[in-house]
């Protein structure tokens, strides 16, 4: 195709002069007009009050919750009292509000999800002890009862994985979830040090719970040397699908997979960023080389489009293993496809 004098002009004439700031493409068109002001600016990433994904906040009386009209809170749960390994997951919510840069637009599911759902970030789980891990969970498991009862959908901030077993007792108590869980580890073990609550079992004890149908678990990203510890997963009846298999099979084919395992049942998603290999996410209580790039992850996630999203999770950032944030960086992100396969579910 040759560019000549006229489509020269005729570019001219669509896009410059009084045209240089008009949006042509009714979809493009549309969400700039969620994210660029009357004044033509849009809000500086550096600037205001830093929130999850940049949502509204709301601050909440835990005293006597009200969720109003909301359809997704997010919030932090900054506890790290199961970590097994290096701690620090517990500074992790505060490390993803401070991540500039991540949305608003998701360009390939096609949504602006912080301004398509009514969606606020309601601050962190208020917690009785920073020493009980066994107080912790009895706090994040209420608070979440009442998310649950409001009809509202919760996206989490992390902390260590051990948080996912109360959050999945509030919202699975009434039927079991499905789970797409994506980890470096099936998170399946028994009990270690005399504790069954760790982050390495929360699984385990969410079937035995009762509030998750291991037949509909699918685990993806899984590698390392703790597979020993793993045999719940088969035994229970969880799709295991290990690290060094993604490449061969392809990401359609794990997609495929997730959404046969899963099908129209309610799914919670949770991802630990030690899913992602070091090398993008090193900032974690138990790195494991030879895992996920953050674009394989971002692919996985998107092609969960449509599912029915009963909540979700993004666990154990541990920013001071990472001086750069990328973990935090890739962790947001993360919590962004999350939170546009919600803005998916619901239509928008």
């Amino acid at each position: 195709m040759t560019f000549t004098p006229e489509k020269l002009q005729a570019l001219r004439e669509r896009f410059g002069g009084a045209n240089e700031a008009e949006i042509h493409d009714p979809h493009f068109r549309a969400i700039a007009a969620n994210v660029i002001n009357d004044s033509g600016t849009r809000m500086a990433p550096y600037a205001g009050m830093p929130t999850l994904l940049d949502a509204p906040a709301r601050a909440m009386d835990w005293s006597r919750p009200e969720f109003g009209d909301l359809e997704v809170a997010l919030l932090g749960v900054p506890m790290d009292l199961g970590a097994s390994n290096r701690s620090g997951c517990r500074f992790g919510p505060r490390a993803l509000r401070a991540i500039e840069r991540v949305g608003p637009y998701n360009h390939v599911l096609k949504c602006t999800p912080v301004t398509q759902l009514r969606v606020a970030d309601i601050g962190d789980v208020p917690m009785r002890s920073r020493f009980s891990l066994d107080q912790s969970h009895e706090d994040i498991e209420a608070i979440y009862r009442h998310i649950q009862q409001a009809g509202v959908i919760p996206l989490s901030a992390g902390g260590d994985h051990s948080v996912t077993l109360p959050i999945l007792r509030a919202l699975g108590r009434e039927r079991p979830l499905a789970l797409i869980h994506f980890d470096a580890h099936c998170d399946t073990g028994g009990p270690f040090d005399g504790s069954r609550f760790h982050h390495g079992g929360p699984f385990r004890q969410a079937v035995l719970d009762g509030v998750l149908d291991p037949t509909r678990t699918i685990q993806i990203g899984i590698r390392g040397a703790a597979e020993y510890l793993w045999e719940f997963s088969y035994a229970s009846g969880m799709t295991v699908i290990h690290a060094e298999d993604i490449p061969q099979l392809g990401v359609d084919a794990i997609v495929a997979k997730a959404r046969e395992v899963v099908g129209d049942a309610p799914v919670y998603v949770s991802f630990d960023i030690d899913c992602l290999d070091p090398a993008f996410a090193p900032g974690t209580g138990t790195p494991e080389v030879g895992g996920v790039t953050v674009r394989e992850a971002q692919a996985m996630l998107r092609g969960l489009a449509g599912l029915n999203i009963a909540g979700g999770d993004l666990v154990e950032v541990a920013p001071a293993y990472d001086a750069t944030a990328n973990t935090a960086h890739a962790g947001a992100q993360i919590m962004f496809e999350i939170l546009s396969l919600m803005c998916v579910a619901r239509g928008r």
